[in-house]
Protein backbone atom coordinates (compact mmCIF):
# COMPACT_ATOMS: atom_id res chain seq x y z
CA UNK A 1 0.00 0.00 0.00
CA UNK A 2 1.72 3.35 -0.27
CA UNK A 3 0.94 6.47 1.60
CA UNK A 4 -0.47 9.69 -0.59
CA UNK A 5 3.35 11.44 -0.53
CA UNK A 6 4.73 8.00 -2.07
CA UNK A 7 1.38 7.92 -4.65
CA UNK A 8 2.13 11.92 -5.01
CA UNK A 9 5.80 11.17 -6.28
CA UNK A 10 5.23 7.96 -8.19
CA UNK A 11 2.77 9.67 -10.31
CA UNK A 12 3.63 13.17 -10.15
CA UNK A 13 0.46 14.67 -9.08
CA UNK A 14 0.88 17.05 -5.86
CA UNK A 15 -0.96 16.11 -2.81
CA UNK A 16 -3.63 18.91 -2.75
CA UNK A 17 -4.70 17.42 -6.03
CA UNK A 18 -4.70 13.73 -5.10
CA UNK A 19 -6.71 14.75 -2.33
CA UNK A 20 -9.61 16.96 -4.96
CA UNK A 21 -9.40 14.13 -6.79
CA UNK A 22 -11.11 12.11 -4.43
CA UNK A 23 -13.31 14.74 -3.75
CA UNK A 24 -14.24 14.78 -7.15
CA UNK A 25 -14.85 10.99 -6.52
CA UNK A 26 -12.30 10.48 -9.93
CA UNK A 27 -10.47 8.09 -7.50
CA UNK A 28 -11.68 5.86 -4.74
CA UNK A 29 -11.16 7.45 -0.50
CA UNK A 30 -8.16 5.29 0.17
CA UNK A 31 -8.36 2.90 3.22
CA UNK A 32 -7.10 4.16 6.71
CA UNK A 33 -4.19 2.77 8.68
CA UNK A 34 -4.53 3.02 12.39
CA UNK A 35 -2.74 6.30 12.46
CA UNK A 36 -5.90 7.41 10.01
CA UNK A 37 -3.53 8.37 7.44
CA UNK A 38 -4.02 7.26 3.53
CA UNK A 39 -3.30 3.96 2.42
CA UNK A 40 -3.55 4.04 -1.38
CA UNK A 41 -3.70 -0.09 -3.64
CA UNK A 42 -1.58 0.17 -6.74
CA UNK A 43 -5.15 0.28 -8.52
CA UNK A 44 -5.52 3.75 -7.66
CA UNK A 45 -1.99 4.14 -8.20
CA UNK A 46 -2.68 3.39 -12.14
CA UNK A 47 -5.92 5.16 -12.00
CA UNK A 48 -4.51 8.58 -10.89
CA UNK A 49 -1.82 7.83 -13.41
CA UNK A 50 -4.88 7.76 -15.88
CA UNK A 51 -6.25 10.97 -14.96
CA UNK A 52 -2.63 12.52 -14.95
CA UNK A 53 -2.10 11.56 -18.36
CA UNK A 54 -5.48 12.49 -19.25
CA UNK A 55 -4.74 15.98 -17.85
CA UNK A 56 -1.60 16.87 -19.25
CA UNK A 57 -3.54 16.59 -22.98
CA UNK A 58 -6.00 18.90 -21.70
CA UNK A 59 -9.03 16.81 -21.18
CA UNK A 60 -11.65 18.04 -19.29
CA UNK A 61 -12.43 16.44 -15.34
CA UNK A 62 -16.20 15.16 -17.00
CA UNK A 63 -14.40 13.82 -19.93
CA UNK A 64 -12.18 12.32 -17.73
CA UNK A 65 -14.77 10.98 -15.87
CA UNK A 66 -16.58 9.50 -19.02
CA UNK A 67 -13.48 7.71 -19.57
CA UNK A 68 -12.59 6.04 -16.28
CA UNK A 69 -16.49 4.99 -16.23
CA UNK A 70 -16.18 3.47 -19.70
CA UNK A 71 -12.72 1.82 -19.33
CA UNK A 72 -14.74 -0.19 -15.66
CA UNK A 73 -16.64 -2.12 -18.81
CA UNK A 74 -13.37 -3.43 -21.26
CA UNK A 75 -16.68 -5.67 -22.99
CA UNK A 76 -17.87 -2.44 -24.25
CA UNK A 77 -17.53 -0.97 -27.55
CA UNK A 78 -15.33 2.38 -27.70
CA UNK A 79 -17.19 4.59 -30.18
CA UNK A 80 -17.73 6.67 -26.94
CA UNK A 81 -14.43 7.08 -26.11
CA UNK A 82 -13.49 7.80 -29.66
CA UNK A 83 -16.22 10.14 -29.43
CA UNK A 84 -14.59 11.72 -26.44
CA UNK A 85 -10.72 12.14 -28.26
CA UNK A 86 -12.33 13.51 -31.63
CA UNK A 87 -14.47 16.27 -29.86
CA UNK A 88 -11.44 17.27 -27.81
CA UNK A 89 -9.28 16.94 -30.94
CA UNK A 90 -11.74 19.27 -32.71
CA UNK A 91 -11.35 21.99 -29.74
CA UNK A 92 -7.46 21.54 -29.66
CA UNK A 93 -7.17 22.16 -33.78
CA UNK A 94 -9.61 25.41 -33.22
CA UNK A 95 -7.41 26.96 -30.87
CA UNK A 96 -4.23 26.15 -32.28
CA UNK A 97 -5.81 27.99 -35.38
CA UNK A 98 -6.86 30.88 -33.41
CA UNK A 99 -3.29 30.75 -32.02
CA UNK A 100 -1.65 30.72 -35.56
CA UNK A 101 -4.37 34.24 -35.91
CA UNK A 102 -2.83 35.57 -32.94
CA UNK A 103 0.82 35.22 -33.84
CA UNK A 104 0.07 36.29 -37.17
CA UNK A 105 -1.58 39.87 -36.26
CA UNK A 106 1.27 40.14 -33.57
CA UNK A 107 4.07 39.51 -35.77
CA UNK A 108 2.50 42.05 -38.12
CA UNK A 109 2.19 44.55 -35.30
CA UNK A 110 5.85 44.45 -34.00
CA UNK A 111 7.32 44.20 -37.63
CA UNK A 112 5.18 46.86 -38.57
CA UNK A 113 6.76 49.03 -35.88
CA UNK A 114 9.79 50.94 -36.33
CA UNK A 115 8.63 54.30 -34.74
CA UNK A 116 11.51 55.88 -31.90
CA UNK A 117 8.83 56.98 -29.38
CA UNK A 118 5.68 56.10 -27.62
CA UNK A 119 3.79 58.46 -29.38
CA UNK A 120 4.42 57.14 -32.81
CA UNK A 121 4.16 52.92 -32.10
CA UNK A 122 2.38 51.15 -34.43
CA UNK A 123 2.05 48.38 -31.43
CA UNK A 124 0.51 50.85 -29.16
CA UNK A 125 -1.87 52.47 -31.92
CA UNK A 126 -2.92 49.26 -33.21
CA UNK A 127 -3.56 48.27 -29.69
CA UNK A 128 -5.57 51.46 -29.31
CA UNK A 129 -7.63 50.97 -32.87
CA UNK A 130 -8.70 47.59 -33.24
CA UNK A 131 -9.41 48.29 -36.77
CA UNK A 132 -6.33 48.43 -37.66
CA UNK A 133 -6.06 44.66 -37.13
CA UNK A 134 -6.16 42.23 -39.98
CA UNK A 135 -7.41 38.96 -38.37
CA UNK A 136 -10.11 39.18 -36.11
CA UNK A 137 -9.55 37.40 -32.49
Amino acid sequence: MLSIGELSRRTGVKVPTIRYYEQMQLINAPERSTGNQRRYFKAELNRLSFIKHARDLGLKIDDIRELLTLSAHPEQPCASANQIAANHLASIRSRIAQLQRLEAELARMAEGCDADCIGNCYVIESLSNHSLCTESH
